[in-house]
């Protein structure tokens, strides 16, 4: 599979794991959504449209999974495929952490 990226910002990241338990691709697309909009909403994204590098300039968020670029090839075999804002996603993760740092601070 090619990727052309044609922004100086946006990245993809093109995963290929094997997984330690049996799962179809439905279900580790589940799971994905789950996280992207529960416990890591903001952070993860997830789309199923058709989509370009260029949807993702100035996403906030640090990876975006692509469900429709994917795809499950076995069991336990997976390619996974997220995008992300190489600038944009990374200084908002930075003012996450000093964020953090503040109210970690303002406790002691």
């Amino acid at each position: 599979m090619a990727f052309r990226v044609p922004t100086p910002n946006v990245s993809v990241v093109d995963l290929t794991c094997r997984l330690e338990k049996d799962a179809s691709y439905d279900d580790v697309k589940a799971a994905i959504r789950f996280a992207s909009e529960g416990p890591l909403k903001g952070i993860l994204g997830y789309t199923d449209e058709d989509v370009v590098s260029n949807d993702f300039i100035g996403d906030s968020r640090s990876s975006i999974f692509d469900a429709k670029a994917g795809i499950g090839l076995s069991s336990q075999f997976m390619k996974l495929v997220s995008w992300y804002d190489n600038e944009w996603g990374y200084s908002n993760r930075v003012l996450d952490l000093i964020e953090h740092m503040a109210l970690v601070c303002a406790r002691n």
